[in-house]
């Protein structure tokens, strides 16, 4: 993996983490679609378009 791709893991490991902590609710469902489209961009290898998704789950949980 090159430190792209680690840091990319380490911050969908955080984005999920957040997300299992987060009280039910619809900021909830709207960042599990960002994550999920991030774990599809990931598995296509998209590097941006990963972590836009991953920021907008963040974003979604705070």
């Amino acid at each position: 993996m090159t430190p792209e791709q680690n840091k990319t893991a380490e911050k969908m490991t955080s984005v999920k983490a957040a997300w299992d902590k987060a009280p039910a609710g619809p900021k909830k469902d709207a960042a599990l679609r960002h994550y999920e489209a991030a774990e599809k961009a990931n598995t296509a290898k998209n590097e941006a378009e990963t972590n836009k998704e991953l920021d907008a789950a963040s974003e979604k949980l705070s």
